[in-house]
Order: structure tokens, then sequence, then C-alpha cells
């Protein structure tokens, strides 16, 4: 894949203080972002999935009941 980008002067001014192409600095500024990204979205404890499942149910029981049948009428009850 090729992509044109306008670089900023400061990402030139980084690459050549490294003394390594732009292209070769913007690279690496990417590979880092992935790594990153994956470390973030590791695999979570059982402690923290219970705890996101319970803060997703915290106001469950506000949610009214369904009716035996859905209805048009009952869609638009509070409709004029």
């Amino acid at each position: 894949m090729v992509v044109t980008i306008k670089v900023p002067e400061e990402i030139e001014a980084e690459a050549r203080a490294r003394g390594i192409t732009v292209e070769v600095y913007v690279q690496e500024i990417f590979a880092q972002r992935v790594l990153q990204s994956s470390e973030s979205q590791q695999r979570r404890s059982p402690e923290q999935i219970r705890s996101w499942l319970d803060s997703m149910a915290q106001f469950s029981d506000k949610i009214p009941a369904l009716p035996e049948t859905i209805s048009r009428q009952w869609i638009y009850r509070d409709h004029d």
C-alpha cells in the first residue's frame, strides 16, 4: 500500500536527528502504535469481566417489562 501525506516539519526534524529517513521513522511510529494497541487489548480476568457486566446491568431493574405480545399500538402508545 502506498500512502502520500504531507509530513509536518517536526517529524522531518526528528527523523533527521535520528539519522533515518522520514519513511522509516513513520514506519517505526506506526509499529509502536500497533504494539501499544494490541497490549491494551489484553485478556480480561474473570473479575474484570464480572465487574463490566455488573456495571452494564446496574439500572436494569428500571427497564419496564415487555407485554406478552408487542403490537403497533403498544409501540406507539406514547405518541399522539
